[in-house]
């Protein structure tokens, strides 16, 4: 069986865009910037693309503009808009939980004389909006905060936060990643005072290589990429018809049915790690259940409360991702013991490299030592079933008592020798007299 619950790193596409970029490569394939018939028809596409998008944000289409992805949104926001504000002051706000496509252009801002401030989360990974509102000053000139952790799920007070950056200091720009979090959770930027918000195509059953970054017309920043002027010139190069078709149509679909879809993988979630949770030596990660509810009435509130934000006993956690922790237990070890039996998990963000590092998202959380390089995340999707999350279950308990029965057998073995003399590599296990392997290994599985 074949169980993908990696959503967070990418998603299968809908059938419906398959259909939508398909007929953008083959039939309406024209260049939008071509005066002609064909230039024309993938102009009109586009337009209506930004539409689509617009109005799953009630926004207007006029300030959405088209990327290539989470990350280049994420340093355009950046970057640019805090250089644009450079004469107002150089301090900016983030958080220690971002993904390297917001903490490394942090880094960068660093380096041309800008001051960061990062933010701490609770152990849950949520933001204080006390120690938010302590780092605002008069030369804050941007702040920007995931709307749902990549890792563990977490789902920032964004509509509080932008609440308060206004109150603080209305000059300060207010940027969200919300990669993670559209097409699962409502984000209206102007009812939640986002000045700037990323979007990616391929966490939402889209197109890869497709983004979008939402800019307030009252923002002041100049483009990152610089070329033909396409997009009134802050976004030059050949526009990404193909894709664009597609973003709008996953757009489209997931909105549509986001309340619902959202509840189906919550209660897919909390089943997942209610039940992983009972086996020996794993913990969850992040807040323990969904509240969709919740989370969609303050949505869509004209008024966010801060009070309830800053409750401690209400975390509200993305439907979609778990994290565990896995005691004894390598997080690649156990995502390729996982692997064998076709499940396919990520340990921490898939989107860095393939090449694991241990995440600044559990260190801010305060997670064990020991735990930091054994933790894994499962992500679901619109597709996912009970039946893939209790076969994800099964296999994770049948991987952790093989590991358990290794270890029951190597700790009740005398002594380990060479197979061959001389060959120090391969070992095999001295049992005590009279007994064998065949008569040892039941008392192993008790």
């Amino acid at each position: 069986m074949e169980c993908y619950l990696d959503n967070s790193a990418t998603t299968k596409c809908l059938p419906e865009v398959v259909e939508a970029v398909t007929n953008c490569m083959t039939e309406n394939y024209g260049n939008p910037s071509s005066m002609h018939l064909k230039g024309v028809e993938a102009e009109k596409i586009m337009r209506s693309a930004k539409e689509t998008i617009a109005k799953t944000l009630k926004v207007d289409a006029k300030e959405i503009f088209f990327t290539s992805g989470g990350t280049e949104s994420d340093n355009w926001a950046v970057l640019q808009s805090a250089r644009a504000a450079k004469r107002d002051g150089m301090h900016v706000i983030t958080t220690k939980i971002e993904h390297a496509a917001i903490l490394n252009p942090m880094k960068q801002l660093e380096k041309e004389g800008f001051e960061v401030t990062y933010l701490g989360t609770d152990e849950y990974g949520r933001i204080s909006l006390e120690e938010l509102k302590n780092a605002i000053r008069p030369d804050t000139v941007l702040v920007s905060v995931m709307g749902v952790n990549n890792e563990i799920g977490t789902v920032e007070p964004v509509a509080e936060a932008g609440e308060l950056i206004k109150k603080c200091n209305p000059k300060t720009l207010f940027h969200v990643d919300g990669v993670q979090m559209y097409g699962k959770l409502p984000i209206y930027p102007k009812r939640m005072k986002i000045d700037m918000l990323s979007v990616s195509g391929h966490k939402i059953h889209g197109p890869k290589g497709i983004g979008i970054l939402y800019i307030s017309e009252k923002v002041k920043i100049t483009p990152l990429i610089l070329g033909g002027g396409q997009q009134k010139g802050m976004r030059s190069g050949t526009d990404n018809v193909p894709g664009i078709a597609g973003f709008a149509k996953a757009a489209e679909i997931l909105c549509a049915n986001m309340e619902e879809d959202a509840e189906k993988m919550s209660a897919l979630r909390d089943l997942f790690l209610t039940e992983v949770t009972k086996l020996e030596g794993v913990t969850a990660n992040g807040p323990a259940k969904c509240r969709i509810t919740a989370i969609t009435e303050n949505a869509n509130a004209e008024n966010s409360n801060t009070e309830t934000a800053a409750d401690s006993t209400v975390i509200p956690a993305a439907p979609h991702i778990a994290s565990i922790s896995v005691e004894g237990v390598r997080a690649e070890v156990l995502l390729h013991a996982l692997e064998e039996k076709g499940v396919y998990v990520s340990a921490g963000s898939a989107c860095a490299s393939n090449k694991p590092a241990i995440s600044e998202t559990l260190k801010a959380i305060g997670l064990k030592k020991e735990l930091l390089d054994s933790t894994i995340r499962f992500s679901l999707s619109i597709f996912t079933t009970e039946e893939e999350i209790r076969y994800a279950v099964a296999s994770v308990h049948c991987t952790l008592r093989h590991r358990i029965l290794q270890r029951r057998i190597a700790s009740r073995c005398i002594r380990t020798f060479p197979v061959r003399p001389g060959e120090g590599t391969s070992y095999c296990h001295r049992f005590p007299a009279g007994v064998t392997y065949d008569s040892f290994l039941p008392s192993c599985k008790k």
